[in-house]
């Protein structure tokens, strides 16, 4: 089972780092988050850490899908916004089918630690994000340092898994 979904993993990554460039958050940025996320899974990290990555991975990759849209002409904010959204966070649902996996096994302040690292992760991916935008727009539309609208929305993630890796620790 874990051959099929890392073998559906890569085509699929493959597919998108194919697609022509979609502005709105960028395809290194993407790459670097899963990149991250696959380095902490293989190195047994625990399951908040990991899921803060996996929410950030799929912040990016709606972000990513949602521009490439609307770049292509899709008006409808359904098309747009919904699909992909329910998408890539239906992934990340179907972690939970995997053999050995169960909802729920192991929680911190009563919530499963996966899904609490999904919703930390969307919302420091999202902070950051709009944080680069920000700080683009209050410079003349330029951005302050190369690479920035890579590096602003990954620090927010890094510092989100520093603060729950303490909290894990301790």
């Amino acid at each position: 089972m874990k051959k099929v979904l890392s073998t559906m993993f890569l085509a699929v990554l493959a597919t998108v780092m194919f697609l022509p460039v979609a502005q709105a958050v960028c395809p290194v940025c993407t790459v670097a988050v899963g990149a991250g996320l696959e380095g902490m899974r293989l190195l047994g990290v625990d399951d908040v850490i990991t899921g803060i990555w996996a929410g950030g991975l799929s912040l990016s990759l709606f972000f990513w899908t949602a521009g490439w849209l609307k770049k292509r002409g899709v008006k409808s904010a359904f098309w747009q916004i919904v699909v992909p959204f329910v998408f890539y966070y239906g992934l990340l649902a179907l972690v939970y089918a995997l053999p050995g996996v169960q909802f729920g096994a192991s929680n911190l302040c009563g919530i499963d630690k996966f899904l609490l690292g999904i919703i930390v992760g969307t919302i420091a991916f999202y902070l950051g994000a709009r944080w680069y935008v920000k700080i683009k727009r209050d410079n003349g539309g330029h951005a302050k340092f190369a690479f920035q609208k890579v590096v602003v929305p990954l620090s927010f993630l890094i510092v989100a898994t520093i603060i729950f890796w303490f909290i894990t620790k301790c």
